[in-house]
C-alpha cells in the first residue's frame, strides 16, 4: 500500500466491517483512496498450522536424520523452516529427541519465521530464543502477546508483520534455510510448479538461497563453506561460508507420484505459459542438502556432476532415478560420508514412532502453551 500511494497510485482497501475506532493503525487513512465493504467476511488462511496427528512416522525418521546428521553436525542456530509436515516433525522432536542428544542451546535458538503452532513446545521447553516473524498466523494471536520475550511485539502486544525486513534476515543472516517440493531432477533443481498446479512460491526462492553478498561469519556457515571449496582450485578455492539450503521429500508424493524426475515440469510449463524462464523454486548449486527416508546426500561434498548425480540417485530409493543408480558409485558415495543412512548416523528405524513428537494433537499443542493457543475451527475435533 504505502508503495502504491506513494507513486501516486490508486489504493483500493476492501474490509470486513466499519467501524468507529481500530485497536490500531497498520495503514494510516490518507494512504486509502477507496474503501470498499467486502459482500461476506474475508477468511484468514492459518496457512502454517499443521495438525500433529497427521505426521508419519517415515516423517518423524527424516526428522531425526535431520536433527542428527544437518542440524547437530553444522551447529544451525539461525534458521527458516519451510511449510510442511516434514519441518513440523522437526519443531515437535526438539524438545524430545534433541533433547536426548543433549542439544538444547546448540541448535534452533533464532528463527526467521511466522508463529508455528508446531514450535510451541520448543519455546515452552526453552530451547527458543527469538522468533523473528513475516506475518501472524491465525489462533496464535493470545499465545504470541504472551511472549514478548521470543517474539517482536508492540507495546500492545501485538505481533508487528514485518515482511521486508523478515526476509532480508532470512537471506543474510540465516544459517539454513529447509523445506520440502514437489519434484527434484538430477541436478538437484526443485520446483512446486507441475503440470496442471502452479503453486506459489511465497519466500522459498529468497530463503532458499546462498547469499553471496553475506560478510559476518557464523560456524555452520564457515563449514558449509569449507566443505564446499575443499581441494578445489582457481577461483573456486576462495575461502568462503555458505549458507545450509536443505530440500527435505519422501520420494514418493501424494498419488504415488515420484519427487525425483529427469526433467521438471517447469520447462513445459515456462513454454506453455511463454515464460522466459522455466519457474525453478531453488535452484540446484545453491541446494547443499537433499533428505528423504532413504538418507542425506550432501552436495557439498561432491567434486563433480557425475558424483552429485549418483548422490541424488542414492537417495531417490525406488523411484526411477533411484533405480538407475550405480550401485557402485552409490556405495563409494556412501564410504566417502557424502550419502548417509539412517543406520549411518546411529538411528534405529524402529525408535522412529510418534511417542517422539512433543505434542501428538492439536490439543496438545493448546495444552503446552497453557490455553492461549486458539485453534481454527476446522482444527478442532473437541
Amino acid at each position: 500500500m504505502e508503495a502504491t500511494a506513494f507513486k501516486s497510485g490508486i489504493v483500493i482497501a476492501q474490509v470486513n466491517e466499519w467501524v468507529d475506532q481500530v485497536p490500531r493503525v497498520d495503514i494510516p487513512g490518507d494512504w486509502v483512496d477507496f474503501v470498499v465493504l467486502s459482500p461476506k467476511p474475508n477468511v484468514i488462511e492459518p496457512l502454517f498450522t499443521r495438525d500433529p496427528a497427521q505426521i508419519s512416522e517415515i516423517q518423524v525418521l527424516m526428522a531425526m536424520m535431520a536433527i542428527k546428521g544437518i542440524y547437530s553436525e553444522y551447529g544451525v542456530q539461525r534458521l527458516n523452516h519451510g511449510i510442511g509436515f516434514d519441518t513440523a516433525a522437526i519443531e515437535l522432536l526438539l524438545p524430545t529427541y534433541a533433547e536426548s542428544l543433549g542439544l538444547k542451546g546448540k541448535i534452533g535458538s533464532h528463527w526467521a519465521l511466522n508463529p508455528h503452532p508446531a514450535l510451541i513446545p520448543a519455546i515452552e521447553a526453552g530451547w527458543v530464543r527469538s522468533v523473528h516473524s513475516f506475518g501472524s498466523e491465525l489462533g496464535m494471536e493470545n499465545y504470541v502477546r504472551a511472549r514478548p520475550d521470543v517474539f517482536f511485539t508492540g507495546p500492545d502486544g501485538s505481533l508487528r508483520s514485518n515482511r521486508a525486513m523478515c526476509q532480508a534476515a532470512g537471506h543474510y543472516a540465516c544459517d539454513m534455510f529447509i523445506g520440502s517440493t514437489l519434484q527434484i531432477d538430477l541436478q538437484g533443481h526443485s520446483s512446486t510448479a507441475t503440470a496442471g498446479r502452479i503453486a506459489g512460491f511465497g519466500g522459498a526462492p529468497n530463503m532458499g538461497a546462498d547469499a553471496r553478498g553475506r560478510r559476518h561469519a557464523t560456524p555452520a556457515w564457515l563449514k558449509a563453506g569449507a566443505q564446499a571449496r575443499q581441494g578445489r582450485s582457481g577461483v573456486h578455492a576462495m575461502p568462503r561460508g555458505q549458507k545450509l539450503v536443505v530440500q527435505m521429500v519422501e520420494t514418493f508424493r501424494e498419488h504415488m507420484q515420484p519427487a525425483f524426475v529427469e526433467t521438471l515440469d517447469a520447462w513445459k510449463l515456462a513454454e506453455q505459459a511463454k515464460m522466459d524462464i522455466p519457474p525453478v523454486m531453488i535452484y540446484g548449486d545453491d541446494v547443499t542438502h537433499i533428505l528423504t527416508e532413504e538418507g542425506i546426500a550432501n552436495l557439498l561434498l561432491c567434486r563433480s556432476d557425475e558424483e552429485r548425480e549418483q548422490a541424488i540417485r542414492g537417495v531417490a530409493g525406488y523411484t526411477p532415478i533411484g533405480l538407475g543408480r550405480d550401485r557402485r558409485v552409490v556405495e563409494n558415495l556412501r564410504d566417502r560420508g557424502i550419502i548417509l543412512r539412517a543406520e549411518d548416523l546411529g538411528i534405529d528405524k524402529r525408535d522412529a514412532t510418534r511417542s517422539l513428537l512433543a505434542a501428538r494433537t492439536m490439543r496438545d499443542l493448546v495444552r503446552a502453551s497453557g490455553g492461549l493457543y486458539d485453534p481454527p475451527k476446522r482444527f478442532r475435533n473437541w
